[in-house]
């Protein structure tokens, strides 16, 4: 049995996101507290959404945080892969939360169209000003490492709906002190939540898929087991392939390879890490050779044989 890994590069990335969720979790927190004393005095639900959101926000950039430095701790006998996988679920987590407090603002805002409050505008605007601001530099903060991080893109998504509301806010406010028209706060409201409800989907559904173990984009079993028997003529089938993620930048692999009885295994297992490694770029396979039936004892049906 043959074991490849190489550890990636959350230690050295992971402190400068933790720095970046960090300042984005106090900047958070603090105009959460005037925004939400804003959104009462002014009767907006725009504002108190947004204040929602933060909220919501300060204990999701608190978890990302937390989930940055436990993927640091080293291995151990309990978690032998280490604590990464915390960070997805994390971004589960967050992406959940995203869509209760979206469902949340749209029933408020439903009743609030029912029968719609005095907003005070002049507030509104100044508020939601403020709010924009701090919420375009905490984003623009965590979207420069959230491309391949769940767990970071997660926040950005947070921080994204954020910017919206308080975008949505500007508007509602405005919309009120020329027209007077008290409605457009809560419509405003449902549309910020459309505009994030997609992305918090796909988040939540993307982690969970990871959490359930599914096979990481093009790596299913049937590809790994064509691509082995396309390259190492000495693979009679492939059979036992298991693929998964640790995180979404971490594919694991799992297969068993049947051998020609002349065959030579250490260069047949050479062979089948070269052409998984050129093919998928996977970092992480572990291969257990066999000449005759399979160790496991029981019978199988192979994921590919050759002919």
């Amino acid at each position: 049995m043959s074991h490849s890994h190489e550890h990636g590069d959350t230690a050295v990335s992971g402190g400068g996101n933790s720095r970046r969720l960090l300042i984005a979790l106090a900047l958070t927190a603090t105009f959460m507290v005037v925004e939400a004393a804003g959104g009462v005095f002014a009767h907006s639900l725009a504002l108190i959404a947004d204040a929602g959101h933060m909220l919501a926000d300060s204990a999701s950039l608190f978890l990302a945080w937390l989930a940055v430095r436990a993927a640091r701790r080293p291995a151990d006998e309990q978690r032998s892969y280490g604590y990464e996988r915390f960070q997805v679920l994390a971004a589960f987590v967050n992406g959940v939360t995203l869509l209760a407090l979206s469902l949340w603002i749209i029933v408020e805002a439903a009743q609030r169209m029912i029968a719609p409050p005095e907003v005070a505008g002049g507030v509104m605007v100044v508020i939601a000003t403020i709010g924009l601001l701090v919420n375009a530099a905490m984003f623009r903060l965590l979207h420069h490492g959230a491309h391949e991080d769940l767990n970071l893109r997660a926040a950005a998504l947070h921080v994204l709906g954020d910017l919206l509301g308080s975008g949505a806010a500007i508007v509602a406010g405005v919309v009120i002190l020329t027209t007077g028209w008290m409605p457009i706060d809560p419509l405003l409201s449902v549309l910020v939540v459309l505009l994030i409800l997609r992305s918090a989907w796909r988040l939540t559904r993307e982690s969970g898929h990871i959490l359930l173990e599914g096979s990481p984009g093009n790596l299913t079993p049937t590809a790994l087991g064509t691509a082995v028997l396309e390259a190492v003529p000495q693979v009679r089938d492939v059979h036992h392939v298991h693929t998964w993620s640790l995180t979404g930048r971490r594919p694991m692999v799992t297969l068993h390879a049947r051998l020609a009885n002349d065959a030579d295994s250490e260069s047949s297992l050479r062979a089948i890490h070269e052409a998984l490694t050129a093919r998928f770029g996977l970092r992480h396979v572990t291969v257990q050779i066999e000449y005759g039936p399979c160790t496991d004892g029981h019978v199988i049906t192979p994921i590919h044989q050759r002919r």
